[in-house]
């Protein structure tokens, strides 16, 4: 496994705080470490209740990662409807859904394989 600036785990826990700081709910980290032909280390996914806070959320996770620990993703798509955000930090990929997008794709069941972590609510 090459050397990274910050360790995937670290930058998962980051994008959570993130996350939290814009009141994201349902927050799951799926852990992608023990399967095989993944794109990813770690998906972290949560949800909003509008276009704006979805919109909120994510921007709060870019400029927390950005602030507290240097990173920036490699890509990122989805902010023009806001109905689910991507950020891809390579070895993180952040999944920022409205409610009914999340339940449509179901991210957490077609990789039901992986090791899952529920952070619950603050508030």
């Amino acid at each position: 496994m090459k050397e990274v600036k910050n360790s995937a785990k670290k930058i998962a826990d980051t994008v959570v705080e993130g996350m939290q700081e814009k009141k994201g709910t349902n927050i799951v980290i799926l852990d992608l470490t023990k399967l095989d032909n993944t794109v990813c280390q770690y998906f972290v996914i949560c949800e909003g209740d509008s276009n704006t806070h979805v919109d909120a959320i994510a921007n709060s996770v870019d400029d927390y990662l950005k602030k507290t620990i240097g990173e920036r993703p490699n890509h990122s798509e989805g902010f023009k409807n806001a109905q689910w955000i991507l950020l891809d930090y390579f070895d993180v990929v952040v999944h920022v859904f409205q409610k009914s997008e999340r339940a449509f794709y179901n991210l957490e069941s077609l990789w039901a394989d992986a090791k899952r972590k529920d952070i619950p609510n603050l508030f």
